[in-house]
């Protein structure tokens, strides 16, 4: 889905389907209500959004018969502001409808809405900035596109985590630290467009996760880093809420961009020794990520591929595999899209790699004002 002018570049968009099915979407976006209020010390950008989508599901009779439909309607808020002559910032995100990618049963508001981000910032001269409240994981890489580009990164892609995060570019070299006590507000384990990963509210969730992300500019054009995280999982199962499991992921990743160019290619190893009052099991994997793309005048043409290789005692699945092609056309307040996703797999919520097929056909629309 479509995202909002200060974050476009982000990883903010659009949930995996919840069916493995054949299906053709298309999507439609407006960012409404723009104000700045003339007498506010802190001079917000305040816009409003709405969308909605178009899928034909070509398993599904009941949508055959009807040609389609028409649903995941969403209205959303964004506010984005700098305090002025001071170093704090802000920045939130509320989604309302049944297409806010939220699920009612394990988020924090028991409806269709919920805080997909909300923090505030604060820059030292010369200095890191630090974010307070719900924001992005730093680890690895962003897609160009969120959905379908996340695809095997579940659960390590599109993460808005609540906690503290610290971020400073020195020179060359840009690192990022940061301790998330959830992954979601109060009890909730539903991070909105990365949901449906992390157990659930009558499982397990995740939290106290210590996060480091390391870059370095080899020159103009090429990046490599490492990141790595490592937290509880806290069984929400037996009351007591004892954190009786743990996770852990590293990932090697390396980014180059030239010319119109790009390339971003990365290893994630993960872990998750699941609460035992829950189910005691060891989840294991190891996925692989690329993406290729070039931009030229308003056009852009990118493409992933993700693949991720069973490692779980008792999991007979086989090496699973992604792929989607897409495009963009920038005409002028907004962006146009035309992606194919197909795969032989899919993520759990517990982060177990599962054979399934899926494909679709996206056709997205947004813009801006």
């Amino acid at each position: 889905m479509s995202k909002s002018v200060a974050d476009y570049l982000t990883r903010e968009g659009a949930a995996f389907p919840r069916t493995l099915t054949n299906a053709v979407i298309l999507s439609s976006s407006a960012l409404l209500m723009t104000m700045a209020p003339s007498h506010s010390i802190a001079s917000p950008d305040i816009s409003g959004g709405v969308w909605f989508n178009y899928q034909y599901q070509q398993n599904d009779e009941s949508q055959k018969n009807s040609w389609g439909v028409i649903d995941s309607e969403a209205l959303v808020i964004y506010a984005d502001g700098q305090v002025a002559d001071t170093p704090w910032s802000y920045s939130a995100e509320t989604r309302f409808g049944p297409g806010a990618f939220t699920d009612t049963e394990n988020n924090s508001t028991g409806g269709q809405f919920a805080l997909h981000k909300a923090w505030v910032g604060y820059q030292f001269d010369d200095g890191p900035q630090v974010l307070i409240g719900k924001s992005q994981v730093p680890f690895a890489w962003a897609t160009y596109n969120f959905w379908p580009g996340d695809m095997f990164l579940a659960g390590y892609g599109d993460q808005m985590d609540v906690g503290v995060k610290v971020s400073q570019t020195l020179d060359r070299l840009h690192y990022d630290a940061a301790l998330f006590l959830a992954d979601d507000w109060s009890t909730s384990t539903d991070t909105m467009d990365d949901n449906g990963h992390w157990g659930s509210k009558t499982t397990y969730r995740k939290v106290q996760t210590l996060v480091g992300n390391l870059s370095y500019a080899l020159n103009d054009y090429v990046q490599v880093g490492v990141s790595a995280q490592s937290g509880g999982l806290q069984e929400l199962i037996s009351g007591t809420g004892e954190v009786s499991g743990d996770h852990s992921a590293a990932a090697l990743y390396y980014t180059a961009n030239y010319y119109g160019f790009w390339g971003k290619v990365s290893a994630i190893t993960t872990e998750r020794n699941l609460p035992e009052e829950y189910l005691d099991a060891t989840i294991e994997n190891t996925r692989y990520a690329a993406e290729l793309g070039y931009s030229t005048g308003n056009w852009s043409f990118y493409t992933d591929l993700t693949y991720a290789e069973p490692g779980t005692d008792g999991n007979d699945s086989n090496t699973i595999r992604a792929f989607a092609p897409g495009l963009s056309y920038k005409y002028g307040p907004g962006w146009m899209y035309l992606e194919y996703l197909t795969q032989n797999g899919y993520f759990d919520r517990d982060g177990q790699a599962l054979e399934g097929d899926f494909d679709a056909l996206y056709a997205t629309i947004d813009f801006y004002f």
